[in-house]
């Protein structure tokens, strides 16, 4: 059950993280790293404080320990996710929208993992 919540939080948190990349690069004129990095830092925030209410269930306050394991992870990711984004779109050709969905997939393993160590610690 609990994978099945994290799923559809990150459901939500990538349909927010793709509109912002498509808006902050279409419509803001923003070049798509900048923009997909931006849009990273919102989803995670909304994603983060999402996993804490309804898919981890955690009832006491985040140590320190755990702040910090969740942010490093985040840190990471967003390594990962730009990392991805510039492999698919400057290396292989792929238009940066459909790169998304591909570092998003990448990305999602990752954070699972990550997260669900940092909340049950």
């Amino acid at each position: 059950m609990e994978l099945f919540r994290f799923c559809i939080v990150g459901g939500i948190s990538f349909l927010l993280e793709y509109a912002l990349l498509f808006c902050l690069t279409e419509f803001a004129g923003l070049y798509y790293l900048y923009s997909s990095a931006v849009a990273f830092v919102i989803s995670l925030t909304v994603n983060y404080w999402l996993c804490l209410k309804f898919v981890f269930k955690v009832k006491k306050k985040q140590t320190p320990k755990q702040a910090t394991i969740f942010i490093g992870s985040s840190v990471v990711g967003l390594g990962l996710n730009q990392l991805c984004m510039w492999i698919f779109v400057e290396l292989c050709g792929i238009y940066y929208m459909w790169a998304k969905i591909l570092a998003t997939l990448i990305v999602t393993a990752w954070n699972f993992v990550m997260k669900r160590k940092a909340v049950r610690m």
